[in-house]
């Protein structure tokens, strides 16, 4: 399988789409983003592994005002793999009502479906620590 230019941007503006769908509390259009049984792991920010809208719902509101007031992703990076599937690696920062912002690397798999391209599994690691050679 040879990415087509609309297939990367597809697969770009999916990726954008996740951080407006999630600061407006958009939990239903993130049918556009993932599949309806993606799996979310964000172990190593200590929430573990969601899986599908409903956990990733649940969590964000349990979270409340924990959560950032804006997500922003860049630095995205595709590459195909054999199986038909698409990993994309982007950095996201998320900046916190206090004006505070962290920085999260993003592991995307991403499939192409009878709706598009979506996501079926990303995992969220955070960026704490500075180059380490």
């Amino acid at each position: 399988m040879a990415l087509t230019a609309d297939d990367r941007f597809a697969i770009a503006d999916l990726i954008n789409l996740h951080g407006h769908l999630i600061d407006r509390g958009d939990f239903a259009g993130l049918a556009a983003v993932f599949t309806e049984d993606a799996a979310y792991d964000v172990t190593a920010l200590g929430g573990g592994v969601l899986v599908g809208w409903a956990a990733t719902r649940e969590a964000a509101l349990a979270l409340g005002d924990g959560n950032p007031v804006a997500h922003h992703v860049t630095n995205i990076v595709l590459r195909e793999v054999s199986d038909g599937t698409v990993r994309a690696t982007s950095k996201g920062l998320g900046v916190m009502a206090d004006g505070s912002a962290g920085s999260v690397t993003y592991d995307d798999t991403v499939e192409r479906t009878a709706a598009g391209w979506r996501i079926t599994h990303r995992v969220v690691r955070p960026r704490r620590r500075p180059l380490q050679p």
